[in-house]
């Protein structure tokens, strides 16, 4: 190592872990991402040993060493030496401290991610051979067919739908800033791993990344300022311009790869283009008072530019390769038509564009669609498209003009990406879906009656909330239908929640004629409002605009499903199984009713908000609830976990194109139907003591305040993570106006995670069973699905730090009740599952948990340091101003350093 300096390695490579662990640990972890990991720590030890001096490596390692040994248990360090280290720091080297553990994370986690790529790219993704049926598309096909039959099967396909749902929900703790160092390191590193590289290209390749890297250290990690809306429309435009436009054709010619089986001669793809995307960045109001109508606007003009800029790339570059002489491949009269249409539109651009592609039809007229493109975005009436489906008729008619050329090849080739893209993304890229609280409406409506009544003026929201409906009018009317025409509305507790849209819709626009197509969906959040579902579902479907709506759309309707809050109000458990019954229920309502449904999942990033593996939790739903539809929230840092990697995207969304076509699959749907009816008596029992259990807990007397002090949520909301407020309201005595999100990053912070399991251990031991648990765990996919996340939170907490975060709030009958919890449900979920040890299942995962988690404990001690040093002043004349800023900037820069290592949020 250069100047004698010492690096941040991986636990594995630590010289002062226990030898055993060491070795078992080393075995765990593949030999290319250690390598990764360790070339990444010596740099960053470098740049520390550069900025900050050799003392602050040395301090760095030392704290390493500690809770390395402490976290193996090896009786060479204990937490309590690394707390004493800890305390022993400045201020301002605990800060540089916390900065360096944050800087190793994000490294280790881009080094992961390069390590998942190198593992996907080296599969084969058209084998069906030795993968489970969500593994891969291949699978799930030969699978459905083996069931189904094949002509059958490739019907489903055919009527496949995902719609991820974009989401501004502020669970992504790292600035833009930090993102983009990132991105050009993990570029960097992936240049590193060519074997192809020589050695002064190697050499240039370690300078640059010694360059960046020391940018990373030397970045502020915080944001000074709140995102705004529209700066949280970029950042996802981001997502879109590096990686969505490209993945998606791709993921299609996967699929239809597949589909062909061994002709691999050019033909016209079967795959159809069944993703659509939406967004509620920029039109989620719920909570929100900085998204407005003019925000709203500004979002669909911001996605529609980056789109339109998307196709008009693509399709210039494909007019410009596509030199096809006409004696060769003669042009089609159906494409000598459309180039004298073209011709008539504009004389000038067609007789420029026929001297540079002379006799060269197909071209000719597809740069002239690029040209028409631009003038889309430009909004030059004269030459723009009128809608994405003028687009597509021009580009299939010079696609059908090639095939009757004899050019099979370039019809079905770029071309028929171009043609994908445009029925993926339109002109508007995602549709952005209105959010608001059904309270607000309420307040509204009564705001307008007394107007009509002569009792005043609307007030502001008031006057926004109409404003809103007339922003949605003009969004159809510029970009289509499709553009904006889902309303969701928060908390729907009745049908004239329902009603109350369409009435403000009329009166918006005058009348309800004038009113703007829309799809109301209701928003089933709270355990008492999934129960009562159903029954409103059955009155909705009568009301006059819905009625009339069914019959525009052949009686689709979508119903969405709250995760988040269901959870923070009867706990984990009763939640999980709360909404697998609603979801049955509504399935069988919309049976019965002859409605084409689509069930709506909130689910977040963290398992406290429904979160994990999504391709398990479709296999996991009841009969007849999937259908070959899924639509999920994806959000915050699960975004560019997702997407952020060409690689890893086109793998994410062919795992759930698998699973929502296997959950289709008879197998699947009597498997889940026989388990539910089996262990129903189970489930009750589950039910019924988790929720007595949570209530015990968060019905305690002072719970809110004492939640507030022995977990960061007070300075969580400081933190600048999102536009969006973390309360409701203001109060700090009940959790009823906290947002799920807070309430789960809070926990998560204090590594506890207790949104993601309490109540679990009391209802197993309840039940005291193995037998019967083990087989429910065998049998029961949903069942297994919730100890497999409850496994994978506990994996997270640590009951020595949790222990010293409770001690904080000097109430050891909650404390106590916590702890005794963890330890019963860590206990009896390994029963459940019959193994020996926390992720037993799960090599991967269970290496990334172990990898991170001493560095997690570093950072925790930090945030301790800080929190305890905060809670205990009672008096704040006992700490000057400049100290409490200092001691609330440690914690906040450990909480994004916590959340960088633990890999989520809320």
């Amino acid at each position: 190592m250069t100047n004698g300096a010492p690096s941040i390695h991986s636990p594995s490579d630590a010289s002062d872990d226990a030898p055993a662990a060491r070795d078992q640990r080393s075995g765990e972890v593949p030999e290319a991402l250690r390598a990764d990991v360790r070339f990444l720590g010596e740099l960053l030890g470098r740049v520390l040993a550069e900025s900050g001096g050799q003392d602050l490596l040395e301090d760095v390692e030392k704290l390493r060493a500690l809770t390395i040994g402490a976290y193996e248990r090896n009786g060479e360090a204990s937490i309590e030496d690394a707390e004493e280290l800890v305390a022993g720091f400045s201020l301002e080297r605990a800060e540089q401290v916390a900065r360096a553990f944050t800087c190793y994370f994000h490294l280790v986690n881009l080094a992961e991610e390069r390590h998942r790529v190198r593992v996907l790219l080296a599969r084969d993704p058209w084998s069906s051979d030795g993968h489970r049926a969500t593994e891969s598309f291949a699978s799930a096909f030969a699978a459905l067919s083996e069931e189904v039959g094949d002509d059958e099967a490739r019907e489903r396909v055919s009527n496949l739908e995902f719609r991820p749902v974009l989401t501004a929900h502020p669970t992504e703790a790292r600035r833009r800033a930090v993102a983009y160092a990132i991105r050009r390191i993990s570029e960097l590193v992936a240049e590193h791993d060519d074997p192809r590289l020589g050695a002064l290209a190697r050499q240039e390749n370690e300078r640059e990344l010694l360059a960046e890297i020391d940018t990373l250290w030397r970045t502020a990690p915080l944001r000074s300022n709140r995102p705004t809306p529209l700066d949280e429309v970029r950042t996802a435009m981001n997502i879109f311009d590096q990686t969505l436009f490209q993945v998606i054709p791709r993921v299609y010619r996967l699929i239809d790869e597949r589909l062909a089986g061994a002709d691999a001669t050019p033909r016209q793809p079967e795959a159809r283009a069944f993703v659509r995307f939406g967004s509620w960045i920029g039109a989620d109001r719920d909570g929100n008072p900085f998204v407005t109508s003019k925000i709203t606007r500004r979002a669909a003009a911001i996605a529609s530019e980056h789109v339109l800029l998307g196709l008009e790339h693509a399709t210039d570059r494909i007019g410009r390769v596509l030199t096809l002489d006409a004696r060769d491949t003669p042009p089609s009269s159906e494409l000598l038509d459309l180039w004298q249409r073209q011709r008539a539109l504009t004389e000038e651009l067609t007789t420029d564009v026929a001297t540079r592609s002379p006799n060269e039809p197909h071209r000719r007229v597809l740069l002239v669609a690029a040209e028409r493109i631009a003038a889309t975005r430009k909004r030059d009436a004269d030459l723009a498209y009128e809608n994405p489906q003028a687009l597509l008729d021009d580009l299939r008619v010079v696609q059908r003009s090639l095939v009757q050329a004899g050019d099979e090849r370039n019809a079905y080739g770029e071309l028929q990406h171009l043609i994908w893209q445009v029925e993926t993304f339109g002109f508007h890229l995602a549709e952005l879906e209105v959010r608001q609280h059904s309270k607000v409406h309420r307040q509204t409506l009564a705001a307008i009656d007394a107007k009509e009544r002569g009792e005043g003026e609307l007030d502001d929201m008031s006057s926004e909330v109409l404003d809103v409906f007339r922003v949605i009018a003009q969004l159809q009317n510029r970009y289509g239908v499709d553009a904006a025409r889902r309303y969701i509305i928060s908390f729907t507790q009745s049908t004239d929640d329902i009603a109350n849209v369409y009435r403000l819709a009329a009166h918006a626009l005058g009348s309800a004629e004038a009113a703007p197509v829309l799809d109301v969906i209701p928003l089933f959040e709270t355990f008492d409002d999934l129960k009562a579902s159903t029954d409103i579902l059955e009155e909705m479907i009568r009301l006059p605009e819905v009625a009339k709506r069914l019959e525009q759309t052949g009686r689709r309707l979508e119903v969405m499903l709250g995760y988040s809050d269901s959870s923070k109000d009867v706990g984990p458990v009763s939640a999980t199984l709360a909404l697998y019954d609603a979801q049955a229920r509504i399935a069988q309502w919309a049976k019965r009713n002859d409605i084409v449904l689509t069930q709506f999942h909130g689910r977040g990033g963290s398992l406290g908000r429904g979160g994990g593996p999504a391709n398990e939790a479709v296999l996991a739903q009841p009969p007849g609830s999937v259908d070959g539809r899924f639509k999920l929230t994806e959000q915050g840092e699960v975004i560019f976990a997702q997407y952020g990697d060409p690689v890893v995207a086109v793998r994410h969304l062919e795992q759930i194109a698998a699973s929502t076509l296997m959950a289709s699959a008879p197998s699947i749907g009597e498997r889940n139907a026989r388990a539910a009816e089996q262990f129903a008596d189970l489930a009750a029992r589950l039910d019924e003591v988790s929720r007595e259990r949570f209530y015990q807990l968060v019905r305690s007397d002072g719970f809110a305040p004492w939640f507030g002090l022995v977990t960061p949520q007070e300075e969580i909301g400081l933190l600048a993570l999102g536009s969006r407020p973390a309360r409701r309201g203001l109060s700090l005595e009940s959790l009823e106006d906290l947002r799920a999100i807070p309430w789960v990053f809070a926990w998560t912070q204090a590594r506890i995670n207790l949104a993601g399991w309490f109540g679990l251990g009391s209802a197993l031991a309840a039940v005291g069973d193995e037998k019967l648990l083990q087989d429910a765990y065998r049998d029961w996919p949903l069942f297994r699905t919730l100890i497999e996340n409850v496994e994978m939170s506990l994996a997270k907490t640590d009951d020595r730090l949790a222990r010293r975060y409770l001690e904080l709030g000097d109430r050891n009958d909650l404390a106590d009740l916590v702890l005794e919890e963890m330890a019963l449900t860590r206990e009896w979920a390994l029963k459940a599952s019959g193994a020996s040890e926390l992720l037993a299942g799960r090599h991967v995962l269970r290496r990334a948990v172990r990898l991170r988690s001493p560095y997690v404990d570093a950072l925790s001690l930090l945030q301790l340091r800080a929190l305890k040093a905060l809670r205990s002043q009672n008096d704040a004349a006992s700490i000057d101003e400049t100290q409490q800023d200092e001691l609330r900037r440690l914690l906040l820069l450990s909480v994004n350093g916590v959340a960088a290592g633990l890999q989520n949020t809320g």
